[in-house]
């Protein structure tokens, strides 16, 4: 994805939050940015921690940061998972709400209109099996449905499928933003947002 780009077109010394830093991927692409990340899943957070970076625990809906305290955020498909479009609102205005005005914002979403591995969706809401190795399972037995052979817990996690035109729709209703780019971008539906 073009997430690389972004962030090495930043200047160096940018504060940048990652949003849903997954397994920390996007951390290290520019080691000129300041970088503060945060996951809601302590395991991959603890992942990131473990590589020697900053992360926190949190949940993208309330952001343990200032108002008005970074340059950029990213959030690289994150705002899928939220399941009605009032909290995937309230997602984007979270991390509108931590940048300063005119810092930029890049958002991936999984599209509809796929074609690759993952296309043949019929609802654009879905529950999509999901494969953790049980070696970063952290959640007390019980949860998913462990699969010995390919030595997995399989759990289902909801995805909402943005279909075109989508995301700007999301941008305006968040508000307090300006759309700099919509584009589609590895089975994605991508935005670059500045802050007003």
């Amino acid at each position: 994805p073009k997430v690389a780009d972004f962030l090495s077109d930043l200047p160096a010394g940018s504060a940048v939050a990652d949003v849903g830093c997954g397994n920390g991927k996007y951390l290290g692409v520019n080691p000129l940015l300041l970088m503060a990340a945060s996951d809601r899943s302590i395991g991959l957070a603890g992942q990131c921690r473990a590589a020697g970076n900053d992360v926190c625990v949190a949940d993208c809906l309330t952001l343990p940061y200032r108002s008005n305290s970074f340059d950029a955020t990213i959030s690289i498909a994150v705002v899928h998972h939220l399941s009605s479009v009032e909290r995937r609102v309230a997602a984007v205005q979270e991390m509108l709400r931590i940048l300063r005005p005119g810092g930029r914002m890049l958002m991936y979403n999984w599209a509809f209109e796929q074609e690759g591995r993952r296309a043949g969706f019929k609802e654009q809401d879905n529950l999509v099996p999901w494969h953790l190795q049980t070696k970063f399972r952290s959640e007390p037995k019980g949860h998913g449905e462990l699969v010995q052979e390919k030595n997995s817990v399989v759990y289902k996690r909801f995805y909402h499928m943005f279909v075109k035109g989508e995301t700007e729709e999301l941008m305006t209703l968040a508000g307090g933003n300006n759309i700099v780019d919509v584009y589609y971008d590895k089975e994605n539906w991508c935005v670059i947002a500045e802050k007003l």
